[in-house]
């Protein structure tokens, strides 16, 4: 019996007693290697777009110096210095202009200055031409309201030589009979060319409704096909004889030159030019009627319609050019102007549209215009009208004020880029008898013109009241779309090349 419980115990103690694990056996070490580098990604080349490109830092505004003499017998001269560039431009710039023509006979001015360069100093047309050409230049001459301009660039050891057949171009014309015939027909031609302009034939009545039938001012520099055929021989000569000598001149000097190398020049061809021309007077300012009419130019047909609207602005040198300026910026000078973004990129109704005040030695004009779809001419005149109103209703804010100031200043040094524009910024000083210091105070004028006297002047020039309103299109739609604005009498006008005034439209 015990051994029987001894063998029980032994069984149970058996079953009891935990299995043992295997042993374990050891891990198969896996190789290690060495880290490999990732390949390089394509780089994507729109990767750039992510970032918004950074303006670079402006410029800093360097502006000319321009320096003064004058010699014994009265010739201005004008020297700016330049020596980048072993480069010179000389020129003669004279004080009268287109407003200066003759009565009747609009035009004569600027066929009388582009008869300087047909021939003079015993060289005709060709001989002066080859003799320019030879010294490897070639002169232009370009006439405005104020004054005229005939010049040259050339390189520096050429300015004596140039010097010389510019003398006799101013002081010598040869005036020959043949040569006036020509230029006179290639002035017609020209005219007629530009009458198929929807723009020109819009100034010429435009320059006539804001200064008034006989004003100075009131006739395009290079004239119409009816003054010019009447301008003859004699005109010419007598315009010049009046009109051109030392006293109502300047001599323009830019580039590699000094002030005293410039005066030499002027003293050697020009010190015994001899005449009694002297300034002529400043043109008067014209009245600022409150508008009555809407001017019709019929062009029956045309796809577009040429919208001019303006009045008499302001003289240059008045206390009110700065602000004005800014305020007809925002208006209408840059792309981002209220007219231009409203017409143009709101509207649809055109290419573009503009505005700006052109100050002159008399009151010049300040203008807005655009070419619009002509069947788009009544709302297109209603959101001019609407624009001009809201000048009041919706003054212009320090964004809009900032962004044309910066642009009109940031501007200012592309005029001065070349010794040509360098020239031709001297000769502007002289037409409108302003002093050496001008670019300077402009941009001085520009920078502090508070917002307060910008919003005064836009609202005193802008008044859409006394804004005269010239409209170049078909008659019949024209009559349709803007008669019924009540904006003034429609009235059809005519100017040269337009054809005969439609029949007298309805108000």
């Amino acid at each position: 019996m015990r051994r029987l419980l001894m063998a029980l115990c032994t069984l149970a103690l058996t079953a009891c007693a935990t299995t043992p694990e295997p042993a374990p056996q050891p891990e198969q070490a896996t190789p290690v290697t060495a880290p490999q580098p990732e390949a390089a990604k394509p780089e994507d080349p729109e990767a750039f777009r992510a970032k918004m490109p950074q303006p670079a830092k402006p410029p800093d505004l360097v502006l000319p110096t321009f320096e003064e003499a004058r010699l014994d017998n009265g010739l201005t001269v004008l020297v700016s210095t330049r020596r980048q560039l072993p480069l010179v431009y000389v020129g003669m710039a004279f004080a009268a202009g287109s407003a200066q023509d003759p009565a009747g006979l609009a035009g004569a001015s600027d066929i009388a200055y582009k008869m300087l360069l047909e021939g003079a100093g015993g060289k005709d047309t060709i001989a002066l031409d080859n003799a320019f050409a030879d010294l490897g230049v070639s002169p232009s001459v370009s006439v405005n309201p104020d004054g005229a301009f005939v010049g040259v660039r050339v390189l520096t050891r050429n300015v004596e030589p140039a010097l010389a057949l510019l003398s006799d171009v101013v002081r010598k014309p040869t005036f020959a009979p043949k040569d006036f015939e020509r230029r006179k027909k290639q002035q017609l031609a020209d005219l007629v060319r530009r009458m198929g302009s929807p723009s020109f034939l819009a100034q010429q009545a435009y320059l006539t409704a804001v200064f008034g039938e006989k004003h100075p001012y009131a006739h395009p520099v290079g004239g119409v096909p009816s003054t010019v055929e009447k301008v003859s021989l004699q005109d010419v000569k007598r315009f010049y004889q009046q009109q051109v000598g030392p006293k109502a001149a300047a001599l323009v000097v830019t580039g590699d030159v000094t002030k005293e190398q410039a005066l030499a020049w002027a003293q050697k061809h020009f010190g015994d030019w001899k005449g009694a021309a002297a300034l002529p007077p400043v043109p008067p300012a014209p009245p600022v009627p409150p508008r009555e009419l809407v001017r019709l130019v019929a062009k029956p047909g045309l796809e577009q319609t040429f919208v001019m609207v303006g009045r008499p602005g302001i003289a240059i040198g008045h206390s009110d050019e700065y602000a004005l300026e800014l305020a007809t910026t925002v208006f209408g000078g840059f792309f981002g102007s209220r007219l231009n973004m409203n017409l143009r990129e709101a509207k649809g109704y055109t290419y573009g549209a503009g505005a700006g005040s052109d100050a002159r030695l008399g009151v010049g004009p300040l203008t807005v215009y655009s070419a619009v779809r002509a069947n788009v001419t009544g709302p297109a005149v209603t959101e001019f009208m609407r624009e001009l109103t809201d000048i009041k209703a919706r003054p212009i804010t320090s964004q809009e004020l900032e962004a044309a100031r910066e642009g009109l200043i940031r501007a200012y040094p592309g005029s001065f880029e070349t010794v040509s524009g360098l020239g031709a910024s001297a000769a502007a000083l002289f037409f409108k008898r302003r002093p050496m210091d001008e670019f300077a105070r402009t941009v001085a004028g520009l920078e502090k013109a508070t917002p307060a006297e910008v919003q005064r002047v836009a609202e005193a020039y802008l008044n859409p009241a006394v804004m005269q309103i010239i409209l170049v299109g078909d008659p019949e739609l024209v009559r349709t779309q803007v008669g019924p604005l009540n904006l003034g009498r429609l009235t059809p006008v005519e100017v040269a090349g337009a054809g005969a005034p439609a029949a007298a439209g309805k108000k």
